[in-house]
């Protein structure tokens, strides 16, 4: 059964699919969304799952986004009478799942609400209603009659510290909110084009369990006892069906590289507060491009104990100024000045929940700890743009590298000294990548470039992974690759050379204008090329990016193309 509501406003429809005989997924498709929380910068809009599974009780799995208000209300009520509804189990608090809540209590007052410890604390500051609720823990389960037994696994932190999954023993679906997701819109229930999806899988995977990838395979080992599962009913984007057991192995690969990280940094946040969850996420995303390891932690649930042994593990420290008046929070920052050790380098950004714990004090504590800042203190004073988590992710950079500095060092040292000489004999040209996606924009100088292929017209890109313009380089982005003139290119590659500071503008002091697809055109450029990124690939330290070329031109037939000349191949 698939029945599509009338669209409204920005295309917000309602898909309702029965994936068994007894379950059935609402799926609140949001095509028109291009950008998630800010940071994320989607392509192909994307979707807020929920389910109903009906045995001799029933029970719903989340609700939705609020901009889907009366769309799924009024789908759900015509689905079923929600007086009927004997629980509603959810997987985690983030607003995008729970938005609708209150909403269904209000509907359905004697509803029990199933979930974590935290979770429910959390709801009971988002309702403000007394509700009935059952407190779950891994292994705990609810059976709702015919076969339907619900098993419950903790998965804290992916992404939220009181997220759990569900798994119906009947059905073999297991119910995972966030995790194994994916920011796609797509009337396709299911994954059944691997090829289609992948960027999006990867890119969500980058942006929220990357970060947490001990927290991931944490999860991934409780799931093994529960036996074989046929379906994975995400949160967001299709529902995993066809290519369950390649895509749960590539979550348990790329969590395992990060585990694996030589040095990791923890980043404490303070969730349900300002935006300290989302400028934490682009912060770690920042921090992860570089190849360290990251470990989220939330100030609201941190235990004494679990905060000394993260601290003491880890070389890097960020927080996010928790609210003056949460006394745990508090408490664990303090718990973090004890643990601290003069080789660490420190980080702290402001939450924009109106209420902040003044920065500079706590910043001077740590400096007279003897810890050195890796960024600025990011002061955020109005309600966080594209720009502002820019900044963030590019503050993330500048802390992996310093990190990371020593060691990359010793790696390109390593290099045998006649292969390096024979390497650096491959001669390239110079050029100049420039990106512009809504207010955000970037550059770098590369040298890595060269055509691929006729039909279409396409070239290819190498991008260093801690390259801040990489975040504007996936697949459907948009860039210039500008070409610059053999003796002429000093000036340009000068600049672009320098260091920029976390959120700076790149463009500062040089001649530009806009080409048609949005991307900064370097006036003093010999020729230039509109591009469109159709596919990346993945290498050790570089994306290798393929990209078709839409249109082009050369303001000096006559001139040639910058040639860079290397007597060593370990560096640029």
């Amino acid at each position: 059964m698939v029945l599509l509501a009338q669209p409204i406003q920005k295309r917000l429809t309602i898909q309702v699919r029965d994936i068994t005989p007894d379950t059935t997924t609402i799926r609140s498709l949001d095509w028109d969304r291009d950008r998630f929380d800010i940071e994320f910068g989607l392509q192909n809009g994307t979707t807020y799952n929920s389910f109903l599974i009906r045995g001799e009780k029933i029970a719903l799995v989340d609700t939705s986004h609020e901009k889907f208000r009366q769309l799924y209300l009024d789908t759900l009520k015509g689905l079923i009478d929600p007086t009927e509804i004997n629980y509603l189990i959810i997987s985690h608090t983030e607003p995008d799942h729970s938005g609708l809540v209150k909403d269904v209590l209000q509907l359905a007052p004697d509803i029990t609400v199933v979930g974590a410890k935290i979770a429910i604390q959390f709801l009971e500051d988002l309702v403000h209603q007394p509700f009935k609720r059952q407190i779950v823990k891994n292994g705990d389960k609810l059976d709702l009659g015919n076969g339907h037994i619900i098993e419950f696994v903790n998965a804290p932190n992916l992404h939220w510290p009181d997220t759990i999954f569900s798994y119906d023993h009947s059905t073999q679906i297991m119910f995972t909110c966030d995790a194994f997701g994916m920011h796609y819109c797509s009337e396709k229930t299911y994954d059944e084009n691997l090829t289609e999806i992948e960027p999006d899988f990867r890119f969500y995977y980058e942006c929220l369990m990357a970060p947490n990838a001990r927290s991931v395979l944490s999860a991934l080992k409780r799931m093994e006892p529960l036996g074989e599962i046929t379906t994975i009913a995400t949160g967001h984007g299709p529902l995993l069906q066809h290519n369950v057991t390649e895509l749960v192995e590539r979550y348990r690969k790329w969590s395992q590289a990060q585990a694996k990280a030589e040095t990791s940094v923890v980043v404490f946040y303070i969730s349900d507060y300002g935006h300290s969850d989302r400028l934490s996420q682009a912060i770690a995303r920042g921090i992860t491009k570089t190849g360290v390891g990251v470990e989220m932690m939330d100030l609201k649930s941190a235990d004494p104990q679990e905060v000394q042994e993260i601290v003491g593990r880890s070389a890097g420290i960020v927080i996010g100024m928790p609210p003056v008046t949460n006394k745990i929070a508090n408490a664990a920052i303090s718990t973090v000045l004890a643990a601290a050790k003069a080789k660490q380098i420190i980080g702290l950004f402001e939450s924009y929940g109106g209420d902040d714990d003044p920065i500079d004090p706590i910043l001077t504590q740590f400096r007279n700890a003897g810890l050195k800042e890796a960024f600025s203190a990011i002061r955020v004073k109005d309600t966080p743009s594209e720009n502002t988590y820019q900044l963030c992710e590019e503050a993330g950079t500048d802390l992996g590298q310093i990190l990371t500095r020593d060691r990359n060092i010793q790696k390109i040292k390593a290099i045998d000294n006649e292969l390096e000489k024979a390497l650096g004999r491959i001669s390239t040209g110079l050029y100049i990548i420039t990106a512009q996606k809504g207010d955000l924009k970037s550059a770098m100088l590369a040298s890595w470039v060269s055509q691929a292929s006729f039909k279409p017209l396409g070239l290819t890109i190498a991008v260093a992974k801690d390259r801040a313009i990489e975040s504007l380089m996936h697949v459907g982005d948009k860039f210039v690759l500008n070409v610059l003139e053999e003796g002429k290119y000093q000036t340009l590659m000068k600049h672009f050379l320098k260091r920029f500071s976390p959120g700076a503008d790149r463009f500062e002091g040089i001649k530009t204008q806009p080409a048609t697809n949005g991307s900064p055109i370097l006036t003093d450029a010999l020729a230039y090329l509109e591009c469109h990124v159709s596919s990346r690939m993945e290498l050790s330290d570089h994306w290798l990016v393929y990209a078709t070329v839409d249109s082009g031109r050369v303001s000096k037939a006559d001139s040639l193309t910058a040639v860079h000349h290397r007597k060593v191949g370990n560096y640029y």
